[in-house]
């Protein structure tokens, strides 16, 4: 009779679905955005000098403490070591324009982690994007100081303080590529180097933290839809080219967007997700009274993600209607 012997350290583990997995742990995928943000961290303090790491400090010290006391506060365990909170301080200290009050980013950063993440329950529960739920906050409490933009350091005489966006809408004014690509612009802090940006988007892509879907499709989007006013009158309407380096487009699409949680988990689902972003963007961009419109649009596409879930969710092995 033949004996069969079984592995003590094999188990059989049985968990509700979803039952696919990142290679990386939650944590682990948090600290490699972090190291993403360091170009455009350190873009920032070439162009605009050394007080912007104040202003990035304050927003991720004010992030962690929130947490740390609303966790404390509601008997729950202490999270902050999972990098969250300092991505949202992070995000939200790099979309604030340059030399902020560091009081406004104080209540900024409190704003984005009690109201945008922690009233949901948390790390996995808010359903809107936290750095953004600040930084809207801040738009509408001090809405001069968000506004007032620095000229950067090394600008040359042609360059003003005014973002390329803002040039267009209300001057009329269209902004060359070279400078928008480095960051020799006026904007938000980590807005303004595409290049940075780029570096940092294309690590996160490459190791898996990032799905290229979202941000391919905003990209695809931006040309689409930009594009059809572009040729349909190229003197008034700016080129694809200009939309996609201009503003917080490039930093929404690396960083915003692409936040695990606040994004459509099927395939289908963020293609649709990007593309309606870039078109939100299109139509604040050209026809609203701001000059730009990222925020705006991933904050409403952050709210119709479980719609898009619900209707793109691949059909069950044998289900019937």
């Amino acid at each position: 009779m033949e004996t069969t012997t079984v592995n003590p350290t094999y188990k059989l583990e049985l968990t509700s679905s979803p039952h696919v997995h990142s290679r990386w742990s939650t944590k682990q995928a948090m600290w490699f955005v972090v190291i993403a943000l360091i170009p455009a961290l350190i873009s920032a303090v070439i162009f605009f000098g050394q007080y912007q790491l104040l202003i990035i400090l304050t927003s991720v010290v004010f992030c962690i403490g929130t947490e740390y006391l609303i966790k404390k506060i509601r008997k729950r365990k202490v999270t902050v070591t999972d990098g969250s909170a300092v991505i949202t301080g992070l995000l939200l200290g790099l979309i604030l324009p340059p030399n902020f009050s560091l009081s406004s980013t104080a209540i900024g950063a409190v704003f984005a982690i009690a109201v945008g993440k922690e009233i949901f329950g948390g790390l996995g529960y808010n359903i809107f994007n936290p750095a953004l739920v600040g930084r809207a906050f801040l738009q509408a409490a001090f809405p001069v100081a968000i506004t007032t933009w620095t000229k950067p350091n090394f600008a040359v005489d042609t360059v003003t303080s005014a973002t390329p966006l803002a040039a267009y809408k209300f001057d009329k004014v269209f902004t060359s590529i070279q400078p928008m690509f480095f960051g020799n612009i006026g904007g938000s802090l980590g807005e303004t180097s595409a290049l940075a940006i780029l570096i940092g988007g294309i690590f996160l892509i490459a190791v898996g933290v990032v799905n290229y879907r979202v941000p391919l499709a905003m990209i695809l989007g931006m040309i689409l839809f930009a594009g059809i006013f572009w040729v349909i009158d190229p003197v008034k309407y700016p080129n694809p080219l200009f939309q996609i380096f201009a503003g917080g487009f490039l930093f929404g699409t690396f960083f915003m967007a692409t936040d695990w949680v606040t994004s459509p988990i099927t395939s289908k689902g963020m293609w649709i997700f990007g593309l309606g972003i870039a078109l939100l963007v299109v139509v604040i961009r050209i026809f609203g009274g701001l000059p730009e419109g990222v925020m705006y649009a991933i904050l409403i596409m952050n709210s119709v993600v479980p719609i898009i879930n619900r209707y793109t969710y691949p059909k069950i092995f044998g289900e019937a209607k």
